[in-house]
């Protein structure tokens, strides 16, 4: 993208992130703008990156994974080739979800969905027989305060 993103980009970004399926005729009457233009900054941004994709949103709980954990890691372990066996392991586990290298205290926190705490158990002996980890501790999730993928847009 050669230019940085403006007032209407952020806007419909923000009605995007709400509704990727709008069309883009009611896009462009929520952005204020013609059709046309509206529809060349969308693919402007999918082009350059800003938009990744557009994905469904499905209800955990309908497929019967009602339990989201985060696990905590710790290692002793931090060369090249363990760092690829840890990557491989991730990729190759779908409960996770989320996975992220940290500072401080963590190495890493993955974000797991599960259906219950027999599932949790289950996955953490396959991730354990995949790559050596020093410490593993879980917390389970009790209550969804806040859970969205949207991202803030304000210029």
């Amino acid at each position: 993208m050669d230019k940085t993103l403006d007032e209407i980009d952020f806007r419909i970004l923000d009605v995007l992130q709400d509704d990727s399926t709008i069309s883009m005729e009611a896009l462009s009457d929520r952005v204020h703008l013609s059709r046309n233009a509206c529809w060349r900054r969308v693919k402007q941004m999918e082009e350059a990156g800003v938009i990744r994709g557009h994905v469904v949103l499905v209800d955990p709980n309908a497929l019967g994974l009602g339990l989201s954990v985060f696990v905590m890691i710790r290692t002793k372990e931090h060369s090249a080739d363990w760092l690829a066996q840890f990557e491989s392991a991730v990729k190759s586990l779908p409960e996770i979800i989320g996975a992220h290298r940290m500072s401080g205290d963590l190495d890493y926190v993955l974000r797991v969905r599960v259906a219950d705490v027999a599932g949790y158990d289950r996955f953490y002996q396959r991730l354990i027989a995949r790559v050596p980890l020093s410490e593993v501790s879980a917390s389970f999730v009790m209550d969804d305060i806040k859970d969205s993928t949207k991202l803030s847009v304000v210029p």
